[in-house]
């Protein structure tokens, strides 16, 4: 079970990843390469969720808004 520092680590290599628009991905000494953006989307999303566990906190996924005119 990986820990929350490789955790951190694998997340921030994947943000690095898609902020440069490269789609190989180099950590610890492993390369992982993905087809596209949205699969390292997914891949992010996949370790936040971890990391959320991880930590004890959930991830909040949806956030309602109510709004009314006043009337």
């Amino acid at each position: 079970m990986p820990t929350l520092t490789d955790l951190q680590t694998r997340r921030e290599a994947l943000l690095a990843a898609r902020a440069s628009g490269v789609a190989r991905v180099t950590y610890e000494g492993k390369t992982v390469e993905y087809r596209s953006l949205a699969e390292i989307d997914r891949a992010i999303e996949a370790l936040e969720r971890e990391i959320a566990a991880a930590e004890g906190r959930r991830v909040i996924r949806q956030v309602r808004v109510t709004t009314t005119k006043g009337l």
